[in-house]
């Protein structure tokens, strides 16, 4: 019986296996062609490099999904060294979109102060009479975050950035060590048994992933009407589609398959994963024509190019014989942004991306292990006061042994002075 399956199953995946990587090669060019043609248009209008750093940041996660989906899709062999090198790809995406939006509300100065007003502006409401006001030690604790996180200020970027960058580094250990674990055969990708170890890790990092989107998504609910001018939803949708889509379509087929609704068969499991990412890579590319348009960075007021003398033209409108009423009409001009050089455009989005992203790594690694140095200091301060306390009644003892023998010697001598005395 188990043999009848397994030869059906073979004959299945021989069937669909050749229609179904033309269909995903066919979605993955096109995905490929519409993300590099808008990243050459933002590198070619690259005048906001601020922003527009994270924007082809954003923009790189759907050529990259696609052609390591139908890398691993025409050569199976290749599927788990792709499929990490996408998971770790998703994790940096994530932090740049944290980045970009930051970038679009004037950097982290800006936003500290932006974050602060709202916290003041919270915090001022008026109380209930007779209600204290708590002073903000206590207003900006981890249970506010949860609650109101406007109130947190400042904090809210340090929480926001941490749980973004906790996502890429846990992503980027787990997957070196899901590669060392396949090479000694132990990973076991897909199967949820407790001698492999995919299943622990699945847990990790969806925990991971959801406290870093559930961060952003605090970070955007406090942002999102300063951010009105780019639209943020569409965004903010478009990417969180992309970032779900893969993670948990993963776990899903892996579950079905363990269930038993699917063939249980691992060429199947990963083939299945690329194929439908191919399709959806597609669907993303042409959503970000539209969402991160490369427009608003080509046209720009003249005005930050120089000095510019502004026209303006008075129209006299006759109502009557009487009355001559002035209109003044102001017109503002726009006029194409320079082009700049490709070359220098990604020179920029290495050097200065790469440092902003190692500054904000050492940044959040230091504040992971800052409380466990002062948990370790802690602990050996303790020791050292029981080690000194110790010490201290060992002291004690030992000049109370030698009271007590000074005390004994004093009654001998006493008694033979005594004796000495009545026989004399």
């Amino acid at each position: 019986m188990e043999t009848t399956y397994i030869l059906a199953y073979e004959d299945t995946y021989g069937d669909l296996y050749q229609p179904a990587l033309i269909i995903a090669a066919c979605f993955a060019f096109t995905a490929s062609v519409f993300s590099i043609l808008l990243i050459f248009q933002h590198l070619r209008s690259y005048t906001n490099p601020a922003e527009q750093k994270w924007v082809v940041a954003i923009l790189l996660m759907v050529p990259i999904y696609a052609t390591e989906s139908i890398l691993a899709l025409w050569n199976p062999s290749l599927s788990m060294a792709c499929d990490i090198l996408r998971n770790c790809y998703e994790a940096f995406a994530l932090y740049s979109f944290g980045s970009y939006l930051i970038a679009c509300l004037g950097g982290e100065r800006r936003v500290i102060e932006l974050l602060e007003e709202e916290s003041e502006k919270l915090l001022s409401k008026p109380l209930l009479e007779g209600e204290v006001r708590k002073p903000k030690s206590e207003v900006r604790t981890l249970r506010n975050f949860f609650l109101q996180p406007c109130v947190l200020g400042k904090d809210l970027l340090t929480i926001e950035k941490f749980g973004l960058v906790q996502y890429m580094i846990l992503k980027t250990v787990c997957a070196v060590l899901a590669l060392i674990l396949g090479l000694f055969g132990v990973y076991g990708d897909g199967e949820f048994k407790w001698y492999y170890g995919y299943p622990y890790m699945a847990v990790v990092l969806n925990f991971s992933q959801m406290w870093a989107l559930y961060c952003l998504v605090q970070f955007y609910n406090v942002t999102h009407e300063r951010l009105g001018p780019i639209k943020p939803l569409a965004k903010f949708i478009s990417f969180k589609a992309i970032v779900f889509a893969t993670w948990w379509q993963g776990i899903g087929i892996a579950l079905l398959c363990t269930i038993g609704i699917l063939p249980k068969k691992e060429k199947f499991q990963t083939g299945l994963q690329d194929f439908l990412i191919c399709i959806e890579m597609a669907i993303a590319a042409v959503a970000h024509v539209y969402v991160f348009s490369a427009q608003p960075y080509q046209l720009l007021p003249v005005s930050e190019y120089g000095k510019v003398t502004t026209q303006e033209k008075l129209t006299l409108v006759e109502k009557s014989t009487k009355e001559r009423p002035t209109i003044l009409e102001k017109t503002e001009t726009e006029t194409e942004a320079p082009g700049t050089s490709v070359k220098e455009s990604i020179q920029d989005i290495v050097v200065e991306g790469g440092q902003h992203v190692v500054k904000d790594i050492v940044l959040t690694i230091n504040q992971a292990i800052e409380p466990v140095e002062k948990g370790v200091t802690k602990i050996q301060e303790t020791f050292q006061h029981i080690s000194v306390a110790s010490g201290d009644e060992k002291e004690e003892l030992e000049v109370k042994v030698e009271e007590r023998d000074v005390e004994e010697k004093r009654e001998v001598k006493l008694e033979e002075h005594v004796e000495r005395t009545s026989i004399t």
